[in-house]
């Protein structure tokens, strides 16, 4: 039971909430114990949420899912939990994430709110309608990197968010066209909009958000305010990571054959990681030696 639990609430996948984060490694609060644990409180709040949601989803889609080569194994589409208990599960996730916002503020609740509100949207009926499927995508990133600087009571650099809604947005159009390649012709059975999608469309589109991802972060990296903070701009040495990244990323949505998603495939991929790994250090070392 326990196994089926954590299986359905994908634990995995809450590595995206790390954008939550994002403020508090840029607003150089990385020193300042209140604002971790603000942003552990708010990192673990939205954990609880993209669970909520995941759980939802699956309730909405559990016909779909067991048409599905992976998805049929996941616990709600193969009757390992039942869908009474997942809606009060999901239910459970919800207040206590809300509950517990409300401690980081009024503008981290709402915030928080605002993408459980997004996402059941999503759920419902927004994923059946092309490109508006993936602008949900990126305004729950950028939801994150909000609901992050609320919690530590930071304004967000509007580059910062620029970059934020370009990077989730080819994280988004990655995934569709993923899917599109992997499941053909018949793709669209088990993911209704991907019959709006074209292959060659998606293909062009994500170099195109990878050049302007890669743009937006240098151009962040050279601002005045980013300057200042990180001593003379020494943050575009960062910049290679980042792009290196959404090459590989790029790189692994139009070559591997595995059904599974491409943010689960890039995160087994040791290129990738220790790309990502190595950023976070500069990042750091950038922080913690350079800045004033």
């Amino acid at each position: 039971m326990l196994g089926s639990i954590l299986k359905a609430v994908r634990p995995h996948q809450w590595v995206k909430n790390l954008f939550v984060a994002a403020p508090v490694v840029f607003a150089k609060r990385l020193g300042d114990p209140h604002s971790l644990l603000q942003a552990a409180v708010a990192f673990g709040a939205f954990c609880l949420l993209s669970s909520a949601v995941y759980l939802v989803n699956d309730l909405v889609d559990i016909e779909k899912d067991r048409q599905h080569p992976t998805k049929r194994n996941r616990p709600i589409a193969a009757g390992k939990l039942s869908p009474q208990f997942a809606r009060a599960l999901a239910g459970l996730f919800a207040i206590a994430a809300l509950g517990s916002g409300l401690a980081l503020g009024w503008g981290f609740a709402v915030t928080a709110a605002g993408y459980l509100a997004l996402n059941a949207a999503y759920s419902f009926r927004l994923k059946r309608i092309a490109f508006v499927d993936v602008a949900c995508i990126s305004v729950g990133f950028l939801l994150r990197v909000l609901a992050g600087a609320f919690a530590i009571d930071v304004p967000p650099s509007r580059w910062l968010l620029v970059c934020t809604l370009l990077l989730s947005a080819l994280l988004g159009f990655g995934k569709r066209a993923h899917e599109l390649r992997i499941g053909g012709e018949g793709g669209h059975k088990h993911r209704e909009v991907l019959g709006d999608y074209d292959a060659d469309v998606l293909r062009i589109l994500l170099w195109v958000l990878g050049v302007a991802t890669t743009i937006a972060y240098l151009v962040y990296t050279r601002t005045q305010r980013t300057n200042e903070l990180f001593g003379g701009g020494q943050l575009v040495f960062t910049v290679p990571f980042a792009a290196f990244g959404i090459y590989r990323f790029i790189r692994i949505v139009n070559r591997t054959d595995k059904a599974d998603s491409p943010t689960d495939s890039m995160l087994r991929d040791p290129a990738f990681v220790v790309n990502l790994v190595l950023y976070a250090i500069a990042v750091v070392v950038i922080i913690w030696h350079f800045a004033p």
